[in-house]
């Protein structure tokens, strides 16, 4: 049985930042992804960051997927795409590669599998027509397919307000927007991109009912009290056909389920996430996780926690001196907790400060 120093699953961005991080100090890296491309979600980004340059602010999202890609070859971190990681034991990946099942020993272990979209239940919701915003940008940027012609979307998020914005770009009518919160849960900037195309964004607002035989022809929406109840009388009924639902993330954790890592329910990290320290290793020694499976937040975090596992594995390696890795943690600390510092930011921190407090036991 081959057994690697670190194996990566999941080659989106905290995979590929932490892969080309541990591989600066001589980590022999194997990253794997279940996808046959890697990248992960910054394939389905054809907009431009912004932040710093560090976190490839005015670059657009398939260009960073490529760019990191690129340099994790050129590290010479090992790769293997259309791979399952379906189960760990005793130090091993179970895996599933070309139809047939093997064993990868591993010294350490990062998971960096991402996040799943959140359903949403209402009549209807089954139709033909009703999808998750990933999915509708999945059609769109990967496969060049436009998910419907008129288009509700529920959820007032930065995925919903950019996905709603991708739509337009690429010959939908985005009917509205519709959010149950009394106000816009994304960046102001790309709600008022769209309020100026024209698109209605209505906050304290959900949808009802999708309506249609054999698919969507149309929603009914509603205007909802401060208890999210509906309030009788203000149904309204829009013609589409396609429903988006953009109602959050939640950590896509089985593989850390099954390894027994401790788990702490955090709402504004989405939900039941493993537990981890600042050098981003949970309750199991050797096991660490970076990007949403360690608390739901942006591509730029997802980043810089890659990065900051594979300093501390390097680390825990004996790749690093501690002289020198002291200030390396210094740097990617003050740079994540720079990047969560803005207007949402501040809530993915606090979060943080609770799950460290919470200090692995248990």
């Amino acid at each position: 049985m081959q057994t690697k120093e670190l194996i990566v699953v999941g080659a989106g961005p905290s995979g590929l930042a932490a892969a080309i991080e541990s591989r600066k100090y001589g980590v022999e890296v194997l990253l794997i992804d279940e996808n046959q491309k890697a990248g992960g979600q910054l394939f389905k980004q054809i907009h431009k960051f912004f932040g710093s340059q560090e976190h490839g602010a005015g670059i657009r999202g398939i260009d960073l997927g490529s760019l990191l890609l690129e340099e994790a070859y050129q590290k010479g971190a090992e790769v293997k795409l259309d791979t399952v990681v379906w189960g760990l034991f005793d130090d091993t990946c179970a895996i599933v590669h070309n139809h047939e099942n093997k064993r990868l020993g591993y010294q350490r272990l990062l998971l960096a599998t991402g996040a799943t979209e959140n359903g949403l239940a209402f009549s209807g919701w089954t139709l033909p027509g009703v999808m998750g915003v990933g999915a509708a940008q999945t059609l769109m940027n990967i496969h060049r397919v436009l998910p419907g012609k008129r288009v509700l979307v529920v959820g007032s998020g930065n995925v919903g307000l950019i996905v709603s914005y991708q739509l337009v770009q690429a010959g939908a009518q985005v009917v509205a927007i519709v959010e149950v919160a009394p106000r816009v849960g994304g960046y102001g900037v790309h709600a008022s991109k769209l309020r100026r195309m024209g698109i209605p964004i209505l906050t304290s607002h959900t949808i009802n009912k999708a309506r249609g035989s054999g698919k969507v022809t149309e929603a009914e929406i509603v205007q909802v009290d401060d208890k999210w109840r509906a309030i009788p009388g203000t149904e309204a009924k829009v013609e589409v056909d396609t429903v988006c639902i953009a109602v959050g993330l939640s950590p896509l954790s089985e593989l850390a389920w099954i390894a027994g890592c401790r788990f702490e329910y955090i709402p504004a990290l989405g939900g039941h996430v493993p537990w981890h320290d600042e050098n981003m290793q949970t309750s199991l020694p050797g096991i660490y996780v970076a990007g949403d499976i360690a608390g739901v937040g942006e591509a730029s975090i997802a980043l810089e926690e890659g990065r900051l596992a594979g300093i501390a594995i390097a680390e825990s390696l004996g790749k690093i001196s501690a002289e020198k890795v002291f200030k390396l943690k210094k740097d990617a600390l003050g740079r994540l907790r720079e990047i969560q510092q803005g207007p949402f930011g501040d809530d993915i921190w606090r979060a943080k400060q609770i799950l460290l407090s919470a200090k692995g036991e248990g």
